[in-house]
């Protein structure tokens, strides 16, 4: 299984090898994979960041050696903390979404191969980070009103389960991709009024099936993505949406990631 990165700020991973295919989840800048197979021009992954697999175009990412894929993830520590920002090359400029590593990066610069990019935005140091509830919100404040996209990953556009893998990324933290895979981890909440902010809630759908997940704020709120990045009331019963003024969505069980 040859490795591979993404070159390009952000593209789609998609279900089956055409555009016209749904997409599930997309890679961002710097980001690597492991190709499984390739058809007429596609590429079929899995992600190093989750596992997640699918396929990509194989014009928008760059097959590379092992030793030069192992060099990207130990030099990937540092992550772009703004919603968006430009990088500048002597070649080029390239908008870099939050989430996303920046390989080598030092005093304001990172590299990809021979690209040298000069990076003015902020960025966390995961090397320097401990979880912690005021951290998680701070992260997923940044994420507010950003527009509901289904497999999205970025403040460009998410949904539910990116947006929480996307903030607690930032906390050294790594979940699975979907909903009812991150619903396997963690340790169990008592109960939705026993929670503490940066604990995960968990919904489910008219079948009984886990289909939505948040992030529990301050005094019995949720952030989640549901439209766009929100915040509402939940209870025992669920979430309450204020816009509607009625319950959206269905609470199942409260997992907790971290003491």
């Amino acid at each position: 299984m040859n490795p591979g990165v993404c070159h390009l700020t952000i593209i789609p991973i998609r279900e089956r090898p055409n555009h016209q295919s749904e997409m599930v989840s997309q890679l961002l800048f710097a980001e690597t994979f492991r190709i499984l197979e390739k058809e007429e021009g596609w590429v079929r992954i899995r992600s190093t960041f989750d596992n997640y697999v699918g396929w990509v175009d194989a014009k928008q990412v760059l097959e590379v050696e092992e030793e030069a894929h192992q060099l990207i993830l130990r030099g990937s520590t540092v992550f772009a903390l703004d919603l968006v920002r430009s990088a500048s090359s002597v070649y080029k400029e390239m908008p870099v979404v939050m989430g996303s590593p920046l390989p080598f990066f030092r005093n304001n610069q990172f590299s990809l191969f021979d690209d040298k990019y000069k990076y003015d935005g902020p960025v966390l140091d995961l090397k320097n980070v401990e979880p912690s509830g005021d951290l998680i919100t701070k992260v997923a404040l940044k994420f507010l009103n950003a527009p509901y996209l289904w497999g999205g990953r970025t403040p460009l556009g998410v949904d539910c389960s990116g947006f929480v893998q996307a903030v607690f990324r930032f906390v050294n933290i790594q979940l699975n991709r979907d909903s009812r895979d991150q619903a396997e981890q963690g340790f169990a909440v008592d109960g939705i009024e026993d929670s503490k902010t940066g604990d995960l809630s968990f919904f489910t759908n008219q079948r009984g099936k886990i289909s939505h997940v948040g992030i529990m704020f301050n005094n019995n709120q949720i952030i989640h993505a549901h439209g766009c990045v929100r915040i509402d009331p939940v209870d025992h019963r669920g979430i309450f949406n204020t816009d509607i003024e009625e319950y959206s969505h269905r609470y199942a069980f409260t997992k907790r990631l971290f003491k």
